[in-house]
Formats: structure tokens, sequence, C-alpha cells
């Protein structure tokens, strides 16, 4: 064990730890013994192929417990219930997870127990690719850990260096003191936010023009999502108020409120506000809406058809009058020019602490995409540029920034 390890307690933690068939696995008898060492209780699940690279006797040993790799026992007829091994850990680690593994996970494809219990889950699953140069860079290979990142779990970056292959490259799995060091970092996180409430916006609004149209935006909700289940992985309560999408929330410390018009939008956020320690406005609100909507459907006509709109009220501003000292208020900003300056011109507008600005400028980044550049810009005048990341990694850089 190194130096930086020798102060990492995970005690009491339950660390399933799955090993897939990839040369890194022989780095997993380090890993299970530095988790051991930390005070981790540690339960093994093997691939078929990774009984090729270590054998369950080497991790039976230092893990104190059986290793599982198939369903049942062959001598005795004893089940193994994924079910219950997903229910037991506080984490799924896969690590070494070759490329075929995470395509099964991310398609869910269920044809091993180690993917099968994955499938089962119900703690957060994290993943230390390990694989060679050209299969880490494959299109399928990124697009497959693009889905996994969607559905909350982490992805640890891959070391570079000699590879198996013999290339040199992107691919080497986390050394297994890097990997402690995440797991000590990814405990404190989800406890960081517990107690507290939060509430965050997302997703557009719907203004009916009549019975079967209205005025609308292309958000698809998935930023403000993506910050809900940051905040509730972090241990925050997250009253999550989202207009049309066909989104769900996965973490049961979020509740959601659905909602259409600006107006329910503004209603519930007005009635969970006061009870929360800050909010997170990502919803694309409408505005302005309909002055008199027609209660029968428009019909066709050869002349031209004007609507008058309306305003509708500017819900951020609305916190922003009401928000006590005690409380933080963030809002978004999307642009197509000038983006800077109005972004600063709505921050101080809305009486904001700090301002999420990205723009239409920006390749990926924007409504419906799955990721997004932004810049935090706040009411002290520091601004802080990120890249173009998924949605996810976003979100992870936005909560960090609001418990600053």
């Amino acid at each position: 064990m190194t130096s930086s390890t020798n102060y990492i307690s995970l005690a009491g933690k339950k660390i399933l730890l799955g090993i897939t068939g990839s040369i890194a696995a022989y780095k997993s008898a380090i890993l299970t013994r530095l988790l051991v060492k930390s005070g981790a209780e540690v339960q093994i699940v093997l691939s078929p192929y990774a009984k090729e690279f270590i054998t369950p006797l080497t991790l039976s040993t230092l893990s104190k417990r059986p290793i599982f790799s198939d369903f049942f026992e062959k001598k005795t007829g004893e089940w193994h219930s994924h079910v219950a091994l997903g229910q037991w850990a506080d984490v799924f680690l896969i690590a070494p997870a070759t490329a075929n593994t995470m395509a099964k996970c991310a398609h869910g494809i269920a044809d091993n127990l180690l993917t099968t219990t994955y499938l089962s889950a119900k703690c957060p699953v994290i993943f230390a690719p390990a694989m060679d140069l050209d299969m880490f860079h494959h299109p399928v290979t990124q697009a497959n850990m693009t889905l996994l990142r969607q559905n909350g779990h982490s992805i640890l970056d891959t070391n570079s260096g000699e590879l198996a292959s013999g290339l040199e490259g992107e691919g080497r799995m986390k050394e297994p003191e890097e990997i402690i060091n995440f797991l000590a970092s990814f405990f404190e996180k989800k406890k960081s936010l517990a107690n507290k409430q939060y509430l965050v916006t997302a997703g557009p609004t719907y203004e009916k023009i009549d019975p079967v149209r209205y005025i609308g935006n292309f958000s698809s909700g998935k930023m403000g999502f993506a910050i809900a289940e940051e905040i509730a992985q972090r241990g925050g309560k997250v009253f999550l108020i989202s207009g049309p999408v066909s989104l769900k929330p996965s973490h049961p410390n979020i509740e959601l409120v659905s909602v259409t018009t600006a107006d329910e939008m503004y209603q519930a956020t007005m009635d969970k506000f006061k009870n929360c320690s800050g909010a997170i406005m990502a919803a694309a609100v409408a505005d302005y809406k309909v002055k008199n909507t027609s209660t029968i459907k428009i019909k066709r006509d050869s002349k031209n058809l004007s609507i008058d709109l309306t305003p509708n009220k500017d819900i951020a501003a609305e916190l922003g009058k009401i928000k006590t000292k005690k409380q933080i208020l963030c809002g978004f900003a999307l642009e197509t020019n000038d983006e800077h300056a109005n972004a600063i011109k709505k921050l101080k507008k809305k009486n904001l602490d700090f301002i999420v600005l990205n723009s239409l400028k920006e390749k990926g980044a924007g409504f419906q995409y799955d990721t997004n550049k932004i810049t935090i810009l706040d009411k002290n005048n520091n601004v802080t540029n990120f890249e173009l990341k998924t949605k996810t990694e976003v979100a992870k850089d936005i909560i960090d920034y609001f418990e600053k």
C-alpha cells in the first residue's frame, strides 16, 4: 500500500467488486487487499472469462469470502442470488471493466452473473475501464460509456502508458491506490448534502393555444434531471419540478413534481422554496403565454392568424426577491449572442448567487444534447470556464460550485 492510501478508511462500507476478463484483473488482487485493509467488506463476482486471468482461490483468500461466478453451485444446486448481491452493496465497482462488459451493461444484456447483478443493483455503479487503445477510442465504446454515464454511473478515467498489445496510450486501468482514493472521495461526497433539501427545475413549459396546440421549446430536461440526481447522490433531498419530459428520476431522494405551464411551475416553486437550502433553476420556462386561449380547436383559414401574448411571471426573479442569506439561488442562461453581457445582466436583475451560461453557438451544447459546455459567473465577478462534457459530468461541476 502506498502512503497515499495509508490514512483512508472505508470501514463499514460494503463493496461489490466485479472483475471481468482483462489482463488488468491481476490488479484486482491488489485492489481487494487494499479494500479489506481499509475496513471495507468485499464480495467479489467474476465474469466467466475473468477466471482465465485470476483464480477464485486467490481472491477468496484475500477477500475472506467465497467468490461467485455462476448462477448456482453445480454440485449442490445452491443459487447465487443476483438480486441479494445488488441489494447488499453500498457500491458496485467493476474493475477492470472490459469494453464487452460495458457494452452489455449499457444495453441490458444479462448473460452472466455479473451483468445480471448489474441490472439488479440498487446502489451506485462505478466502472474502471481497461482495454487496448483502439478499443477504448472506438466510437461504439465511447457511445456505450456515454449511455452508462447518462444512467447515472461513474466511469473512471483510464491511465496512459504501455498496453498489453505493446501500444502506448490510453486504456490502462486506474491503479488500485487511485481507485481507493476515488472511493473515499465518492463516499465523502455522497453524504455532503445530507439532511438538506433543494429545489431543482427542469424541462420546458407548454403554454396552451387551444386544446391541441401549445407554445413551447426544445428543452429535454436532461440537464435539470442530472443536477437533481447529483444532489441526491450526495445525500440531499430534492424537489424536482419538471415540465413535460420523457425522463423519470431514479434516486429515492428525488420527489418529482410534474407541471405543464409556467404558472404551475411558479406555484410549485413558491410552495417548496421556503423549506429549501437553495434552488437551481435549470428549466426553460416560457417567457410568454397566450392571452386568450381558445376552448375549441382553431381551424385553418386562408387569413393570417395573430395570437396575443402576455408575459409569464419570472420565477427566478421572484425567488430572488424572497431568498434569505442562508439560501443559494442559481439560474441558467442559454444565449445566442452577447453571452457574457446577457448572463451578467440576468444574474444581477434576478438577485442570483451564480448563473450557469451556455451558448447555442457551442457545438454539443444546449437543448437535446447529451453534452454541455458551460461557464459559471457569480455575484463576486468570478468567471469559471469548463470544457465540453456529458451533462452528468456538468452536473457534478455545478454542484461542486454550489457546495463552495
